[in-house]
């Protein structure tokens, strides 16, 4: 960066007028919205996943982690055939689905798709059968590349407003004295954000139903994009390059205060949703993302108009690198300490930052910054203050390299855009450590069985033992037996005990590998009755 010490500060000439507004409106956009969380997770469906079913559900359900709202929910037939599931309802976590008709004999997949609070779509599907099972039919969805190029480059177009003109808006307002130097391109990032902000609420409600472009301008695509969390960080983002263009034209108090809060609008619009917003604990992640947000506003939106008045009036542009060079190094600072922070949280553990996409982009990220860093420090101590002094030569290898760090900027908001489509570690380990279910139920014996965390190693298994009318069964000894015949794998046998609470339990077993086991419960009624019932169940890999 361009830094250099100085004795001149930045003096607000709007008084506390300005000052009132911009923790107003600090205060409305750490507000909204009132909650948000990680990425939904499947805790249980209803059949379970891998099911056979003697006859024909009357509905389905599936349980997550959190409140979700579905977008497309349909069942696939054995013969490939779908059937959209309109009729359900919301209770807490679980999602209620009424079946529509009566299913025939075979292997059915049950598809859904829905929208976490953060804003993001979630996906999946599970597998029953109705009598015996089938050949099982085509449900997955490949990724669709033209709309996941759209959401990114919409993505960056909106950083673009945000980011270097919302930034370069209060850079023109609060430290140059001739606000012509870079006015133009300032106001160019600024149209740019305008179009990229509805684009990408649109291409949001296409991600959210699975829907290709050509639906755009479906009204169904902006009515589920418009019940996301993601319209908060569109509409806050909007008004915040409204109030920038605002601070282009009008008078200098005026301009001053449209920047202020503009610039306080970047802020709240990156913490309404989000990944790093959505993380717990709130009341840390949220001001972090914001504080953030702004430093890197006030960062990048700087350099494009200070690299511009230097080439066309570096006498002029003096006042302007003081300025600036007096006000950078705390929001540096602020950028790095708050940056940090989110990182620790969304990756929680070292080697994520390898084994995961996310982790993997943030390296990338890093290594970016570190290069934008090392430019900065040395353009501080070798080349701004004999650029101050009038070094024409000196002046212009410092444009030259603020060329570079606007370059490496839009570098980092193309890998910053590409986190949309990988959740972070923080995410994935929450989605990791919920259970697996199923439900088993036979004329003489029904049981609940639940394997925590769902994944492969040492795991915990609870079993809820009921008669198959439903009523209460007081099993003598339950004994939980796993195998895994198409592996090699001969039945894993554990006696369960009965804590007091009315469930069995397994504690400390380890299964060894993840897929599809076959899960058997030895139900011993009495010295002379032992009821076995079984069922396939799915363990994830970690």
């Amino acid at each position: 960066m361009n830094a250099a010490q100085s004795s001149s500060t930045i003096r607000p000439h709007t008084g506390p007028l300005a000052w009132l507004a911009a923790v107003l409106v600090a205060m409305a956009v750490l507000a909204m919205p009132g909650r948000a969380f990680a990425h939904a997770a499947l805790v249980a469906t209803d059949p379970a996943d891998g099911t056979v079913l003697t006859q024909s559900p009357a509905q389905f359900s599936l349980t997550f982690s959190e409140p979700v709202s579905p977008l497309v929910l349909r069942l696939v037939r054995p013969d490939g055939s779908q059937l959209a599931l309109t009729s359900f309802r919301l209770k807490d976590q679980t999602v209620e689905i009424d079946n529509p008709e009566t299913l025939k004999s075979g292997t059915h997949v049950l598809s859904w798709r829905v929208v976490s609070v953060d804003g993001h779509p979630v996906a999946g599907s599970a597998l029953f059968s109705i009598g015996a099972p089938s050949a099982a039919p085509v449900a997955g969805e490949a990724v669709d590349w033209t709309l996941r190029a759209a959401i990114w480059a919409a993505r960056l177009l909106l950083y673009a407003g945000l980011f270097l003109g919302v930034g370069g808006a209060f850079a023109l307002a609060w430290l140059a004295e001739d606000r012509r130097c870079g006015q133009r391109f300032v106001a160019a990032a600024l149209l740019l954000g305008l179009v990229g902000a509805p684009l990408s609420l649109g291409l949001q409600g296409l991600d959210g139903l699975g829907a290709p472009l050509a639906r755009f301008a479906a009204p169904t695509v902006w009515k589920t994009a418009l019940e996301t969390s993601y319209v908060w960080t569109v509409l806050i983002g909007l008004i915040a390059l409204g109030l920038a263009l605002l601070s282009l034209a009008g008078p200098s108090g005026l301009r001053k205060l449209s920047a202020s809060a503009a610039l306080l609008g970047v802020g709240g619009a990156l913490a309404a949703s989000g990944h790093a917003s959505a993380a717990e604990p709130q009341w840390l992640t949220r001001p972090l993302v914001f504080l953030h947000g702004a430093a890197i506003a006030f960062w990048a939106g700087s350099l494009a108009p200070l690299g511009l008045a230097l080439r066309r009036e570096p006498a002029e542009a003096k006042v302007f690198l003081r300025r600036f060079s007096r006000a950078i190094l705390p929001v540096v600072i602020v950028l790095a300490a708050s940056g940090i922070v989110l990182a620790i949280i969304q990756v929680e553990w070292p080697a994520a930052l390898i084994d995961t996409s996310y982790g993997r982009l943030l390296l990338l990220k890093l290594a970016l910054l570190l290069f934008l860093f090392t430019l900065a420090a040395v353009n501080r101590w070798t080349l701004t203050a004999p650029a101050e002094a009038g070094d024409t030569e000196v002046q212009r290898r410092l444009v030259r390299s603020i060329g570079i760090e606007v370059a490496i900027v839009l570098a980092i908001f193309g890998v910053a855009a590409g986190w949309r489509f990988t959740p972070p570690p923080r995410a994935l380990a929450i989605a990791a450590a919920q259970p697996v279910s199923i439900h088993i139920h036979t004329l003489k014996a029904m049981a609940d069985l639940s394997i925590t965390p769902g994944h492969a190693g040492e795991v915990a298994a609870s079993m809820v033992i009921m008669t198959g009318d439903f009523g209460p069964l007081d099993a003598k000894e339950v004994t939980l037996v796993l195998s895994k015949p198409d592996s090699g794998i001969e039945p894993i046998k554990r006696r369960a005990t009965k804590p007091g609470d009315g469930t069995w339990r397994v504690d400390n077993l380890l299964i060894p590998i993840p897929g599809r086991w076959n899960a058997r419960l030895d139900i011993l009624v009495s010295d002379f009755d032992l009821v076995k019932v079984e069922a396939p169940i799915e363990i994830r890999g970690e």
